[in-house]
């Protein structure tokens, strides 16, 4: 506590971001990265980037990139924002697009930075229950409401929700603004994209984070209505014109335009994802079934938090969601590379009762 700090800052709760451990020969599967790292076009745009024009500063607009991005999702360019990671295009999102005369409504269980961005923005908010199957029920997502955000999949079950779900959410809150954060979507989800063609209140948040492995070069976008996108823009404009450096630019543009390298990579990932839910549930684990990278799972007789520091003894990092009630019994598995899934399999085979 400081008494510099405004009391806002005193009130908040700030989100734990995941352990990025320095160890040796870590298995490291607790931040949804991707095994694979990103494209070699990627790579090779990023090299070619730094030169002297380091010197100048990056093009606000993003528009080679935002470009490529409309050309591959088949949207008007002016449908598109970028920003420094899907993060920042999110709390953007809160703070231009969802209203403070009603509670902004998500999930009890789904990514950690929404109830934060409502504290920030001096937004109201309620949590609608997931199912006991741990799916989203649209029909509970109902009364007033300042906006709609939903993680599809979801953040921390994987799990996604059908279009026709979607949709007809974004009929019943037609006044306000829909976010649907599609950060995961590439691993077996369905985007919902082309509805925003069809609803202006609909925004889609997406990240390079993930299946296009480039999480160190913190780049997301938006794809909505120009009405909403223009809001985004009056409000990274107001805090930062230049959220994308060049070689952050032009490595997501290369990355974009490389959908035969994205198509190989979560190919794998998805097959390893099967084949590890599989094992698993042999060893009597409970899977959720996930479209994302990543599996929630727990045993009926072993404790997640003792999993957990078994499986760090052993050099193998997942995530444990200790703070979450609804969850706090279950571990968050990344889908690394085979070999990776292997040795978090053997680990268990140590730990579990036999």
């Amino acid at each position: 506590m400081s008494r510099f700090w405004n009391r806002q800052v005193h009130d908040l709760q700030p989100y734990i971001p995941g352990e990025q451990p320095r160890m040796t020969n870590l298995v490291k599967l607790n931040t949804n990265e991707s095994p694979y790292g990103p494209s070699p076009r990627a790579l090779e745009a990023m090299k070619a980037s730094v030169t002297d024009d380091l010197r100048l500063y990056p093009d606000p607009t993003a528009l080679a990139l935002r470009t490529a991005i409309a050309e591959q999702e088949g949207v008007p360019v002016e449908c598109v924002f970028t920003g420094n990671g899907s993060d920042e295009v999110l709390a953007h999102a809160f703070r231009a697009l969802f209203r403070d005369d009603a509670p902004v409504l998500f999930s009890d269980v789904t990514y950690g930075f929404y109830p934060i961005y409502c504290q920030m923005f001096g937004l109201d908010y309620r949590t609608i229950p997931l199912r006991d199957d741990f799916t989203i029920a649209p029909d509970d997502y109902d009364g007033p409401a300042g906006g709609v955000i939903i993680a599809n999949p979801n953040a921390n079950t994987g799990i996604s929700l059908p279009l026709p779900a979607i949709e007809g959410l974004l009929k019943r809150f037609n006044a306000q603004t829909v976010i649907i954060d599609e950060a995961y979507v590439d691993f077996g989800g369905t985007s919902a994209v082309a509805l925003t063609q069809r609803y202006p209140n609909l925004l889609i948040v997406r990240t390079f984070s993930k299946s296009s492995g480039l999480a160190g070069l913190r780049v997301g976008y938006a794809i909505g209505s120009a009405e909403l996108v223009e809001g985004l823009t009056r409000v990274k404009d107001s805090f930062n014109s230049y959220p994308l450096s060049r070689p952050a630019q032009a490595g997501a543009e290369a990355s974009i335009r490389d959908t035969e390298w994205l198509e190989q990579t979560t190919t794998r990932i998805i097959a390893t994802r099967e084949r590890t839910v599989a094992a698993l549930r042999e060893r009597g684990m409970t899977v959720l079934p996930s479209t994302a990278n990543f599996i929630l799972a727990h045993h009926p007789s072993c404790p997640a938090d003792t999993l957990f520091t078994g499986l760090r003894e052993r050099a193998i990092i997942v995530r444990h969601q200790g703070g979450s009630p609804r969850i706090s019994d279950w571990l968050r598995i990344t889908i690394g590379t085979d070999e990776e899934m292997d040795a978090l399999l053997a680990a268990l085979d140590d730990l579990l009762p036999r």
